[in-house]
């Protein structure tokens, strides 16, 4: 990799970590020397970059930074392009018609037209179940844990008893063929996982989280974690 290749990765790195990263961390990322790295980094301030931070320290694009479009790799493209086409399977018409869009835009804000390359990259994902059904409930649910509110839901079990219940969506996980919703559930006083075929009804309310729902991931997390270590020493 030559030098300016290292200065277009280092911004990259720059842009994924929202927090300082230490030259170290950084310089293994990048599989250079720290002496390197930090020549670097003065070599990009001199060039205009907003990096922010000091040696020993770490650093940090500084907010609102945008990098102009860049020319992507074969490899960068198939990967955008896998993933917006996988996301267009989902029976979420929002983040479809959103995937489409992505795409779009990429094509034509590059400094090259893709719209050939992305139409010819022969990558497709393959949709086991069928014909696409939409179900409306998944905007709601990623509307609520944007805006941080409760919802209310009419839930059936395995039985087909249905009961109501409030929770707190903490994530939504997108399987071949179902979703599923991590939460807090405020009648169990838990976290319980809800899945989308077997809510009857669902209701965003004003009511806001207890919590942040960066807060409550981080404790869903751990949860699934605890109960993950317990599942295998038992096993």
């Amino acid at each position: 990799m030559d030098k300016t290749e290292r200065l277009f990765s280092i911004m990259d790195a720059l842009r994924r970590h929202r927090r300082p990263i230490t030259a170290a961390a950084l310089a293994e990322e990048q599989n250079v020397s720290v002496r390197t790295l930090y020549r670097d980094i003065q070599t990009l301030i001199g060039l205009g970059a907003p990096i922010d931070g000091e040696a020993g320290v770490g650093y940090m694009l500084k907010p609102g930074f945008f990098l102009p479009p860049l020319m992507f790799s074969p490899e960068e493209l198939e990967a955008l392009v896998l993933g917006a086409r996988w996301v267009e399977t989902q029976p979420d018409d929002g983040l479809s018609a959103a995937a489409r869009n992505a795409l779009a835009k990429i094509a034509t804000a590059s400094p090259e037209d893709l719209r050939d390359r992305i139409s010819d990259t022969a990558l497709w994902p393959v949709a086991l179940w069928g014909q696409r059904k939409p179900i409306p409930v998944l905007g709601d649910i990623r509307l609520a844990m944007r805006q941080e509110k409760a919802v209310t839901i009419d839930y059936e079990d395995e039985q087909s008893r249905a009961t109501s219940r409030t929770i707190w969506p903490v994530g939504l996980a997108f399987y071949e063929g179902k979703q599923t919703i991590a939460a807090w559930c405020l009648l169990r006083q838990d976290f319980r996982n809800f899945r989308t075929d077997r809510i009857v009804r669902l209701t965003i309310t004003e009511e806001r989280y207890g919590k942040r729902r960066a807060v409550l991931e981080r404790e869903w997390r751990q949860s699934w974690d605890h109960d993950r270590r317990n599942h295998e020493i038992e096993g």
